[in-house]
Order: structure tokens, then C-alpha cells, then sequence
């Protein structure tokens, strides 16, 4: 059984989003937040592993936290901005070479409270979605781009 079939199963058997032990899989959260018809997109820092390459903001999920309390917590570390809520668009499993699996889940954000400011990256841009792949970004996100739509 896939990491996506046992999660499905945990969902009909306690009827809300699982928790995250991340023993099985490293669980990672994106944040696809549009504003005026365009994309936050954030640049990593060249001390970072995948140094200078774009990416939605975003992060672990820690143990015993939900993937929706993850992108939570990581955008107002990230972005300093409250309460954020989202909708999960699509998730699907990613290896970096020589590292083990991790399941990305990605998330169009509703709400939040706040302005999103550059807390931890190199740099952040506002992009319309078209032109989101004229940018380098991390290569675990390339999938999420070849199939979004707004």
C-alpha cells in the first residue's frame, strides 16, 4: 500500500486530516499564494542545500502535526503572516538523488492575516503564473509546475 492509500485509509477511519509521524515519509508542505494574479514565489539562500533555486514557501511537517498545522506555522515563520489556511491541490512523492523519498503536498491558500514579508530567503518575487517556468526552481517542485493551472 502507497503512503497516498494509507493516508486515504487514515482519513475515513478518524475523519479529519491524519497527523504526521513522518516516520514512514519525510512529509514537506508548498504554498501556492496568488495576489493580483500572480504567484509568491521565494528564491533559497546560496548557504542552503539547492542553493538559488525558486520555490513555494513552505516546509516539514513536524511530528504530530497535520499538514494543514505545517503550512500554518511555516508561513509565519517564513513570511510572518497568521493564521493561513489553504485548500491541498495535488501531493505526490519525490526523490532527490541520494536522499530518501518525501511526499510534497501542496496547498492553494485561502486566507491568512498579514502582509507576506521576507523573513528567510534570498529573495521573493511576485509572478504570474505563466512565467513561473522561466525560473529555476528545486526539482521536486517541477512536477507541481508542468500541471498547474490557476
Amino acid at each position: 500500500m502507497t503512503v497516498r492509500e494509507r493516508l486515504v485509509v487514515l482519513r475515513d477511519c478518524i475523519g479529519e486530516a491524519p497527523i504526521c509521524s513522518n516516520v514512514e515519509m519525510l512529509q514537506v508542505v508548498a504554498a501556492i499564494i496568488e495576489r493580483d494574479a500572480r504567484i509568491l514565489i521565494c528564491r533559497r539562500k546560496p548557504d542552503q542545500s539547492h542553493p538559488l533555486k525558486w520555490e513555494f514557501p513552505g516546509g516539514k511537517v513536524e511530528p504530530g502535526e497535520t499538514s494543514e498545522q505545517a503550512l500554518t506555522r511555516e508561513l509565519e515563520e517564513e513570511l510572518g503572516i497568521s493564521g493561513a489556511t489553504g485548500v491541498e491541490i495535488t501531493r505526490y512523492e519525490y526523490t532527490y538523488p541520494g536522499k530518501d523519498p518525501i511526499l510534497l503536498i501542496f496547498f492553494r491558500v485561502t486566507a491568512f492575516e498579514g502582509a507576506p514579508e521576507n523573513l528567510v530567503f534570498h529573495e521573493m518575487r511576485w509572478v504570474p503564473p505563466l512565467r513561473l517556468a522561466e525560473y529555476d526552481f528545486v526539482e521536486g517542485d517541477r512536477d507541481f509546475l508542468r500541471t498547474f493551472s490557476r
